[in-house]
Parts: C-alpha cells; structure tokens; sequence
C-alpha cells in the first residue's frame, strides 16, 4: 500500500485547502497538482509543489489556470 501525506495549497481560488496525494517509491509527492473548479477540467488550476523550511514538508503553490 502506498504512503499518502496531506499537502496545503497556497494561492488560486483554493488557497488553505489541503489535498491527499501518494508519494512516489522515493517518498516524494507528484511535481504538480491539478485542482478542478466547479466547471471540472475546463475551471482547473495548477499548483506546484515547493519545498518548505521544514526539510520533511511541502506545499503546492499557485501557478495559474490550467487553460
């Protein structure tokens, strides 16, 4: 079974959401996350993960639309 770690959002329309994501077998979480808005993909934003002061922590930050 895969390990899953919750990361906050900062930014965009979905800023102090946090979302679950699997980590790869390295123990790091996907590069990008696509948030979906009430239009599904066509309303998604892009967020990018960023490394935090805390060596073992994230956050995906705001980068734009996706369309």
């Amino acid at each position: 079974m895969a390990s899953t770690v919750q990361i906050p959002l900062v930014g965009g329309r979905a800023d102090g959401e946090t979302v679950n994501v699997e980590l790869d077998p390295n123990g790091r979480p996907p590069l990008t996350h696509h948030h979906l808005g009430t239009g599904g993909l066509a309303d998604a934003e892009i967020y990018e993960l960023e490394s935090t002061p805390d060596p073992d922590a994230w956050r995906y930050h705001w980068r734009g639309p996706a369309s």
